[in-house]
């Protein structure tokens, strides 16, 4: 979860008349905390939705406004929903490609205030789109929390996360394994027989049945066609 301004306690407590301590020092002015952008990215299945809807839960149990947004590009579980593999969900905003996320955030912040805007499926984001989310941290001071793939099936950088490298102010790494139980980090995409594929559109939209989150090496064996990985076993043969 992201830095929270700290409230006042006794000490940090002013005069209404002058900025002074009661025991007459001077209050020192806290310093001013600029809110983030934030990219927490992994391989598939790393639970990266789990831990957005852990965190949009975290700041509402306090009270806090959260707003979510999710791709429209991604429709597995419907227009404008959040489900993580383990059962948690929520309803989101559907983020069109043409969309001014500063245009959607303001308006809503102005009606009640937002305390942290929460992005899944990061990866689908245009470039133009990432600097938005940078001006919704730097001119409303939202941090923004951003969850998503850095690699396409390929091995190369989705553009809306090569932008998030590029511009996050905090990055982290979440963690899952591949099958050998080594840590995954590549998006290997099989077809129906679990053999890899090497061509096709960049942006497809599959889970369990068509990815698997691998080792470096063992992306690389599936490409080559030194193994194969049954989409209903998830381990090579």
């Amino acid at each position: 979860m992201p830095e929270e301004r700290p409230a006042a306690g006794p000490t940090q407590a002013r005069s209404p008349s002058a900025g002074w301590h009661s025991n007459g020092a001077a209050a020192e002015s806290p310093r001013p905390r600029m809110a983030k952008v934030y990219f927490y990215y992994s391989a598939m299945n790393a639970g990266k939705s789990t831990v957005l809807l852990q965190s949009s839960h975290n700041y509402r149990e306090r009270g806090l406004r959260t707003l979510l947004f999710t791709p429209s590009v991604d429709t597995r579980h419907g227009s404008g929903r959040i489900r993580s593999r383990i059962g948690l969900e929520s309803d989101a905003i559907s983020l069109a490609a043409t969309d001014d996320l500063v245009a959607r955030v303001h308006p809503e912040h102005a009606t009640a205030p937002v305390a942290c805007v929460l992005v899944d499926e990061a990866q689908f984001l245009t470039p133009e789109q990432v600097w938005q989310v940078s001006d919704i941290a730097d001119t409303l001071d939202i941090p923004v929390l951003c969850y998503g793939l850095r690699t396409d099936f390929q091995g190369k950088l989705f553009p809306g996360s090569a932008a998030l490298l590029g511009i996050a102010d905090d990055l982290t790494e979440l963690k899952t394994i591949c099958h050998c139980g080594r840590k995954a980090t590549m998006n290997l995409r099989v077809d129906a027989e679990g053999r890899g594929v090497r061509e096709g559109a960049q942006v497809e939209i599959g889970g369990n049945d068509r990815y698997v989150a691998t080792c470096r090496r063992h992306f690389k064996d599936a490409l080559a066609g030194r193994i194969t990985v049954r989409p209903d076993v998830r381990a090579p043969h």
